[in-house]
């Protein structure tokens, strides 16, 4: 599961944005938190802090504790809008959770057995569809990464969702349909063997 982030914060006085340029200039970022049926509650946090959570590779599917006026809000990330030029962040939402409250989070996809595969075995190449997946899970309860076991499969087989063995209390957010999420394809030596092959077959007919 996902450790829990830690982001003090203060809350914010002023709001547009010259109040916001301010902040970036003192080393904050503006952001705010919203949802759960209450008003939103408008903040500003470390600008290095929260590039060193940034920078973890799972803030976007952990569950952060935002600490402001002597309070906890357990939050989200939903969105970090960044700086064209510079890459720097300029403001972050953040979705309030509720104690029970489900999620739609998308969670990195690890494969795993890679050697027991037939078909990269025998130098096929794991074409990665979706690197990752959107799962629907409790608050608490959201996995760091999804691994994939793909051995046994061979040239051509594709691995689907229903291959998938999710944790409990996590369901795929997409129910509709069983997606693709990699396939083995043959090599590129192979392919053009056989199709030199059928080629030739074709002009002896």
């Amino acid at each position: 599961m996902s450790d829990t982030l830690h982001l003090p914060a203060e809350t914010r006085d002023r709001a547009g944005k010259g109040a916001s340029r301010a902040l970036r200039r003192e080393g904050r970022v503006p952001a705010v938190v919203y949802g759960g049926n209450e008003e939103p509650l408008a903040i500003h946090v470390e600008e290095k802090l929260l590039r060193k959570q940034l920078g973890t590779g799972h803030f976007f599917n952990s569950v952060v504790d935002v600490k402001v006026g002597g309070k906890t809000v357990r939050a989200l990330p939903k969105d970090v809008a960044f700086h064209p030029v510079t890459d720097r962040p300029l403001h972050v939402d953040f979705l309030r959770l509720s104690k029970d409250a489900k999620v739609h989070v998308n969670v990195p996809v690890i494969f795993a057995n890679e050697e027991a595969s037939p078909g990269l075995k025998r130098g096929g190449v794991l074409n990665i569809v979706r690197h990752e997946l959107e799962l629907v899970c409790a608050s608490d309860k959201i996995p760091e990464d999804i691994t994939i076991d793909v051995a046994g499969f061979d040239l051509g087989d594709s691995i689907h969702i229903s291959h998938v063995k999710l944790p409990a209390g996590a369901e795929s957010a997409i129910s509709d349909r069983d997606f693709t999420i990699a396939t083995i394809i043959a090599p590129s030596g192979l392919r053009s063997e056989s199709g030199d092959n059928a080629k030739t077959e074709g002009e002896g007919e």
